[in-house]
């Protein structure tokens, strides 16, 4: 754990450093702000929350005003070369959101090896968790959507938006355990890892397996550099280019692929800065206040309409709103009781079941995940503008009734 308080002594240290330049270019209101103040709120993660907050707000107004068809215009704009050549969308969703993976997956690997999840029954809570909270919302929507038309979209509840959600945890600051933090990212992870999952059993046409077979040799790649103790990162990060490239042209969701490169670059349980931890610091402050508030603006554009409204007490809206909101807290809570009572598992240090009952309840944010399940599974223009907004409900729902509520739990 040394390691890992050095790595936030240097975090620190460039925050201070970025903060005294943005307070040397606007000099006069540097006056009028508590520099210190600001560094720590600068510094909790709560910044990050609120611009992604802000820039949802922003995308839902641009999508509801006469700037809509434009902006939707702008984001279908092509950019690149070749075979390389994706609309501005597609290398927000799949290149940008696949670094903010390799972010969260070097996040998860550290905690593995040094931290929070470093032992068998810490890492077991949250893959337990995960799956009773894909499988319990899966299940409560298919009860309301048996053999209806809506009921390919099963899968729509099944999944975390962990952006969202991890910005809503951090906006809560030192009110939660940091040992929750870590579940919770974690649990996000193994839930859109299963998501993906499922999009590529169920809701993908097709599988280029040529695609795949060269995406894990450069996954077995990477991993033999990791064997035989190469810490130059340049090793990793281009290779890893091919990785996401490869995976892409699969069919698979590319974001996997930050994962599978965050898994392989090394790491130490010494008081050396691991490279690991070296990426992890230079991709912080790029991810929460760049990509993840441009990842906001581009998807949030939802064009709301009056049969939206109606189609909440529909059985699609019903589904949604339940299996997310509802399915998500019992799904999360139950198996990662189970887990603890069956021994298979102990809780997160200094968190109770308060916290995992509001943990589950944030769960409930399936926002963008959701969103691209919803536009696999239907056909029918009506049906997808019913299931977003009924994804938006729920997430709105899920995040501030769990913000709430794990403001008011206190800590163990």
């Amino acid at each position: 754990m040394y390691a890992f308080h050095v790595y936030n002594l240097i975090y620190n240290r460039s925050a201070n450093l970025q903060l005294s330049f943005i307070f040397g270019i606007f000099t006069p209101m540097a006056k009028l702000i508590n520099l210190e103040l600001f560094q720590r709120f600068f510094r909790s993660g709560q910044v990050g929350g609120f611009l992604l907050l802000i820039f949802v707000t922003i995308s839902l107004l641009i999508a509801n005003t006469a700037s809509k068809e434009s902006f939707e215009a702008f984001l279908q704009t092509k950019l690149g070369f070749a075979s390389i050549n994706y609309t501005i969308l597609s290398w927000i969703n799949d290149a940008l959101m696949a670094i903010f993976f390799l972010l969260v997956g070097l996040e998860i690997k550290r905690e593995l090896v040094e931290g929070e999840l470093s032992s068998i029954k810490s890492a077991a809570l949250p893959v337990i968790a995960a799956l009773g909270g894909m499988l319990v919302p899966a299940l409560i929507y298919t009860c309301f959507n048996n053999n209806a038309e809506t009921a390919g979209g099963w899968g729509i509840p099944m999944a975390t938006d962990i952006a969202f959600a991890l910005a809503i945890i951090a906006m809560l600051g030192k009110s939660v355990p940091t040992s929750l933090k870590i579940f919770l990212a974690a649990l996000a992870i193994v839930d859109d890892l299963g998501a993906i999952l499922v999009i590529a059993i169920f809701y993908t046409n097709q599988i280029h397996f040529e695609y795949l077979a060269m995406a894990a040799g450069i996954a077995l790649l990477l991993s033999c550099l990791n064997h035989f103790g190469v810490k130059n990162l340049l090793f990793y990060l281009i290779p890893g280019i091919f990785l996401w490239y490869f995976i892409h042209h699969s069919g698979i969701h590319a974001t996997v692929a930050g994962v599978i490169l965050a898994f392989t670059i090394p790491t130490n349980e010494t008081n050396v800065l691991s490279p690991l931890e070296k990426l992890e610091h230079g991709l912080t402050v790029p991810v929460n206040y760049v990509i993840m508030p441009i990842f906001a603006l581009a998807n949030t554009n939802i064009t709301f309409q009056k049969e939206m409204i109606s189609g909440l007490i529909s059985p699609l809206g019903l589904g949604v709103i339940m299996g997310l909101f509802v399915g998500k807290t019992i799904g999360v809570t139950f198996f990662s009781w189970l887990a603890v009572k069956l021994k298979w598992a102990h809780l997160p240090t200094g968190a109770s079941w308060k916290h995992i009952l509001g943990l589950g309840m944030l769960a409930g944010i399936g926002f963008t995940m959701s969103i691209f399940i919803a536009l696999l599974s239907f056909n029918d223009v009506l049906h997808v503008s019913e299931a977003k907004f009924a994804i938006l409900t729920a997430s709105v729902l899920s995040g501030v009734v769990g913000f709430l509520f794990l403001k008011s739990v206190k800590k163990v």
